[in-house]
């Protein structure tokens, strides 16, 4: 696989309004985890939309990854022009920075915000451009991601397209290795 979509909750749909909050962290460790495994195999480019929580967070993993996998890209494909109009400072300040990392930064539909229908064309868009998807996403606890995974599922009926996921419950291990790192032994 040469290129791969990332995606899942929004930091609000997870309770996170804070980008140095704890869980950030163990979100980061857990993309890590599986994006090495997937550079390793030959993965050139990671995709997402830039979308505030798990996309933004994954960015960050690529850049940190960048230093040592060299070859890895990352593209950000906005479903609109100006996304991040209606945000705070903050969150803009931190898309800006995002974006001047990234390898490749273009809207897909090249016009502000119109319709829910960009949305959907995003999903479309980033499925037809990747090899598979990694989604951050609990089937347990729906939200936004389970549109693109929709969009995915569709694609994988019709092609060998790969769906991976890092679960809650795979989370909650992150946490556990995370701490049991920290733990003093005497």
């Amino acid at each position: 696989m040469k290129v791969l979509t990332i995606s899942g909750y929004k930091s609000f749909e997870l309770g996170i309004f804070k980008n140095d909050d704890q869980a950030v962290q163990y979100i980061k460790k857990a993309i890590e985890k599986s994006l090495v495994g997937f550079v390793e195999e030959g993965l050139e480019w990671v995709i997402i939309s830039g979308q505030m929580g798990v996309e933004l967070w994954a960015a960050e993993v690529v850049f940190d990854l960048q230093m040592e996998y060299s070859d890895l890209k990352l593209a950000i494909l906005t479903p609109f022009l100006n996304q991040e109009s209606k945000w705070n400072e903050t969150n803009k300040e931190y898309y800006e920075f995002i974006l001047s990392q990234a390898d490749f930064v273009d809207s897909i539909t090249k016009r502000e915000y119109e319709s829910p229908i960009q949305f959907r064309q995003k999903n479309e868009f980033l499925v037809s451009k990747s090899e598979g998807l990694l989604l951050i996403f609990d089937e347990e606890k729906q939200g936004s991601p389970k549109y693109l995974l929709e969009t995915a599922r569709k694609k994988q009926e019709l092609t060998s397209y790969f769906i991976g996921f890092i679960t809650f419950s795979d989370l909650q291990l992150v946490v556990e290795e995370e701490n049991m790192k920290n733990v003093d032994f005497w």
